[in-house]
């Protein structure tokens, strides 16, 4: 073994920090799973929009009373929190667009923004 070659190690070890490195690697996703995901996001908000919507227009007024008991709350506030979460989800995507297309200009596209 001279001093330039690497040290080998023995048959049947294994270099776990390699190992962890290897698998603690960051991925990133392919782009079109990013376009699949808000498509799903926008129609789970569209959906519960739509659910919320018909459930108001079908309310008589014996069921506008029966809504005090918060038992007859469930179908309007899964709508609203599966909305909500999806209408969350889809800013938060956005906002993670936008910083890594700032994020990729730098400061040549951050120059040629600014105007004179």
């Amino acid at each position: 073994m001279t001093p330039s070659e690497p040290a080998r190690e023995p048959l049947g070890s294994w270099n776990v920090e390699q190992l962890l490195t290897d698998a603690l690697r960051p991925l990133e996703p392919p782009e079109r799973l990013s376009g699949r995901l808000e498509d799903t996001l926008s129609a789970v908000t569209q959906a519960a929009a739509e659910e919320l919507s018909d459930w108001a227009e079908e309310l008589s007024e014996s069921e506008l009373r029966a809504l005090r008991d918060p038992r007859n709350w469930v179908r309007p506030v899964f709508a609203v929190g599966a909305g909500g979460a999806a209408a969350g989800a889809l800013v938060i995507l956005e906002l993670r667009r936008r910083g890594r297309q700032q994020a990729k200009g730098g400061l040549r596209s951050l120059a040629g923004r600014v105007k004179p």
